[in-house]
């Protein structure tokens, strides 16, 4: 029997049988600017000859799954012939589901996996859980690791202790990748360009520009500075979706510090704001969230340990998730939690090769585990005793 592995993100769904390599897919649905009419699921984007403007349909709010009717045509898109081809008599299904998620939305999930699609056996499990356990698999020896996920919607910091999740730990900063590209859509707009519609060009644009700072009030220096001696100015060219499929930097040595641009090229000045936006994952109150940055926050949730766990959690700290792609991210993580944590206490963080993929390698790795099926709630247990022998089986 095959075990297909989802990780349900909130705007990226990571997805492939336990077998096989990870694809990653929107998680959602779009409507172009050119035809309004005509709705795209999930890779269908690709099939978009002209992305500006483009209007997203989330199946998530605030980290939780609220519009079933997207959900399902994303996942019906992904199941179907021309993805996965889920042969359902004969599939399980490791999937994911947010912390402290509503009791609501997991019996939903559990009706539509085993009565609409009847998979034999499912598992509900959080990205987290998924994380620690791929952690640990690599480093066995180790007892604790404390994982921070940085999401679409928000970022967790989760620690666990022999595989199991400490509750008492968790801690949810409201920010995530969809505030980070609005914020820097604002400030584009505000200073240059009106691209409040633009959210698939200008989060590109963060992806390709936006890094961390190591200092940042000397960054703010060097962004003030005229000329060649700016080293953090940097001009990007927007997509025309004719010419030009896809925005890009200018090479240095091309740009223009003149201010004159070839005609045709839509360029975008950017400076204190590659480092200023990603800036909010560590200092929220910058545009006034009053929530700790991910720095104090993983002290805070280390504090809330036994004493004698603390050191293990601060030199087992696993970043995952897209936003710890930034360049700089690992480094300034490193650098504030050595400051915060006690001086005997080793530091160690790492960051995955794949951070966006890391918890799906984690459920791999989980369905081809002897004890998989210890794990699991198959469809016969479901069909005899209801949503409680989920509740009862599934630590969420």
């Amino acid at each position: 029997m095959s075990t297909l592995v989802l990780d349900n993100g909130a705007y990226f769904a990571k997805i492939g049988y336990s077998h096989e390599k990870v694809s990653v897919i929107p998680n959602c649905q779009f409507r172009s600017k050119t035809s309004r009419l005509k709705t795209f699921t999930a890779n269908q984007l690709d099939e978009i000859k002209d992305p500006s403007g483009l209007f997203y349909i989330l199946p998530f709010q605030k980290g939780y799954l609220v519009n079933w009717d997207v959900q399902r045509k994303v996942w019906d898109h992904l199941f179907g012939k021309e993805m996965f081809k889920v042969d359902f008599a004969d599939t399980n299904i490791v999937i994911t589901e947010p912390y402290f998620n509503f009791s609501s939305i997991q019996e939903s999930m559990n009706e539509i996996l085993f009565e609409d699609y009847q998979f034999q056996s499912v598992l509900r499990v959080n990205a987290g859980s998924l994380s620690a356990h791929r952690y640990f698999h690599e480093n066995n020896s180790e007892l604790c690791c404390i994982v921070v996920d940085s999401g679409f919607s928000s970022t967790h910091i989760v620690p666990y202790c022999r595989g199991r999740k400490m509750k008492e730990g968790i801690c949810r900063i409201n920010v995530g990748g969809k505030l980070l590209t609005n914020h820097l859509k604002e400030i584009i707009s505000y200073r240059q360009l009106h691209v409040m519609d633009e959210t698939y060009v200008i989060n590109q644009v963060k992806e390709d520009v936006c890094y961390v700072s190591q200092d940042f009030y000397k960054d703010m220096e060097i962004s003030q500075l005229k000329g060649e001696d700016n080293t953090v100015v940097t001009e990007y060219v927007l997509p025309d979706f004719s010419s030009i499929k896809k925005g890009f930097c200018k090479p240095r040595e091309e740009m223009n510090f003149t201010g004159k641009y070839k005609t045709g090229e839509q360029v975008l000045r950017l400076t204190n704001e590659r480092f200023a936006v990603p800036e909010m994952l560590f200092h929220p109150s910058d545009i006034g969230i009053q929530e700790m940055g991910i720095p104090e926050a993983l002290v805070h949730s280390i504090n809330n340990m036994p004493e004698e766990m603390q050191p293990h959690f601060y030199k087992n700290i696993v970043l995952t998730g897209g936003s710890a792609l930034f360049p700089g991210y690992r480094d300034r993580v490193y650098k504030e939690v050595r400051a915060l944590a006690p001086v005997e206490y080793e530091v160690s963080v790492v960051l995955p090769l794949n951070p966006v993929c890391y918890p799906w390698e984690g459920g791999k790795l989980l369905a081809e585990n002897p004890d998989f099926e210890e794990l699991v709630v198959t469809r016969e247990d479901y069909e005899e005793n209801g949503h409680y022998v989920c509740e009862e089986k599934f630590d969420v």
